[in-house]
């Protein structure tokens, strides 16, 4: 009878489980659409800005995740890749004023750069691979002031883009293109782990010898892994661009990328959820720490406290809740 109820708990999680992975990808983003779409008529213009902000950023979060998370590369200089994307935009929407084929031109510029650093990063491991994307973030800002002529140097380039269709409020527009290209990118991204690629990325990140033996082409797959998550840095460059209307060194600077990858790991490492999670801490959190820069008068507070504050929730959760936010509910279930 004891052994009876002990078991229980067991297959009823395994029923939820297997449930939860029968619920098609593109549900939840249907969903996550339609109450996009309602905050929109809802919320102030300076709400949809952050929340156009929080799409922007998922689409980041959501690539970085699955190549840290699901695949074990750490990554330091997906804020480069943004930039990357974003500069690329901006030079073929100012050139074309097309907007589809600028964005196009970002991701396939920065899904190359993600095959150069993926090739490199695919013979390395743990700090060397670190110290590798940690250079690329500190070379490619450079890179537009050596080129002041084409980039602008520090004052950057300005966007040119067409207005919103009919009476469309700017930021309503804004949080609609941005959030689109979220959820597809979301859609794509849990399409593609939930296949043979999923399970390849998750045995290279448990053992790679052991994925070796069992067939598994490490280095492809790290190569690919790299690729996407590079793709998806450069499409929310992309809508970094679109938001500013511009496109500057200043907006990507070195502590983008270390708060890309603390977002990551306080939302939870390799879940979708998690990077939602973490996209609304990266815009949460530095609004909070203006406000308490604002009230304390003191304007050079803003930018520390901002760090601060991400590794005062970083410390919290790991001690918490070591799988991240989203394994809170998880774990909460589980003891139940």
């Amino acid at each position: 009878m004891t052994g009876v109820l002990q078991k229980s708990p067991t297959r009823s999680g395994q029923t939820l489980a297997r449930r939860r992975r029968r619920v098609p990808p593109l549900v939840p983003i249907i969903l996550g659409a339609l109450l996009v779409l309602a905050l929109t008529y809802v919320l102030p213009p300076f709400r949809n800005y952050q929340l156009a902000t929080v799409g922007a950023y998922f689409t980041v979060t959501a690539g970085l995740t699955v190549l840290t998370g699901l695949n074990g590369q750490l990554s330091l200089g997906h804020g480069a890749l943004m930039a990357t994307g974003a500069y690329t935009f901006a030079l073929a929407q100012n050139r074309w004023l097309s907007m589809p084929l600028s964005v196009l031109a970002a991701i396939l510029t920065t899904t190359l750069a993600g095959v150069v650093i993926g090739l490199a990063a695919a013979r390395l491991r743990g700090p060397y691979l670190a110290g590798l994307t940690l250079a690329v973030a500190v070379v490619v800002p450079s890179v537009t002031s050596t080129f002041d002529e084409t980039f602008n140097s520090d004052m950057g380039l300005s966007v040119a883009l067409d207005p919103p269709p009919g009476v469309v409020p700017m930021e309503q527009w804004q949080a609609w293109l941005c959030w689109a290209g979220a959820l597809v990118t979301a859609f794509l991204l849990a399409t593609l782990v939930r296949g043979r690629f999923g399970r390849d990325l998750r045995a290279v990140r448990d053992d790679e010898t052991a994925a070796r033996l069992a067939g598994v082409h490490v280095a492809r797959t790290q190569v690919i892994a790299f690729v996407v998550s590079a793709a998806c840095a450069g499409l929310a460059g992309v809508l970094f661009a679109f938001l500013a209307q511009s496109v500057s060194p200043g907006a990507f600077p070195l502590t983008l990328s270390l708060f890309l990858v603390m977002a990551i790991v306080i939302g939870g490492l390799g879940r979708l959820v998690g990077a939602l999670l973490g996209a609304v801490l990266l815009v949460a959190l530095p609004a909070l720490a203006q406000t308490a820069s604002e009230r304390s008068g003191s304007q050079h507070l803003e930018g520390n406290l901002a760090l601060v504050i991400f590794g005062v929730v970083l410390v919290v959760v790991m001690l918490a809740a070591p799988g991240g936010l989203a394994s809170i509910h998880t774990n909460f279930r589980r003891k139940r």
